[in-house]
């Protein structure tokens, strides 16, 4: 799935990354702890969260991550912007909550990122 389309389907506003949007993600996994991302995220892909901190675009970028998803209509700081486009990241707010986003990118094709929990 193209980034763009996560925009379409989430009514997503762009945050940074606007050169980006034609990049393929396959899977995605939502988290508001870097420490399971950290811990169960094997492939790039999409990261949901609902946090508002500098850490969430380090943890992306050190786990090769494309795209940042900001839910609940949380808004990323000026500092978080430059971050993402310094890292060459996706950086997308939704008024959606995480439920409804998993949900909704899950419907249409993307995959869960990471461990399976069985």
């Amino acid at each position: 799935m193209k980034i763009q389309e996560i925009v379409e389907l989430l009514n997503a506003n762009v945050q940074a990354g606007t050169d980006k949007l034609d990049e393929e993600v396959s899977s995605a996994f939502g988290s508001d702890m870097m420490s399971e991302v950290l811990a169960y995220v094997q492939d790039q892909g999409v990261l949901l969260t609902g946090l508002v901190n500098e850490q969430i675009i380090r943890t992306a970028a050190m786990m090769n991550m494309y795209c940042i998803i900001m839910v609940r209509g949380k808004q990323p700081t000026d500092i978080m912007k430059e971050m993402a486009e310094d890292n060459d990241l996706v950086l997308l707010t939704t008024e959606l909550t995480m439920y409804e986003t998993s949900g909704i990118l899950y419907t249409n094709g993307l995959n869960p990122a990471g461990h399976s929990y069985v």
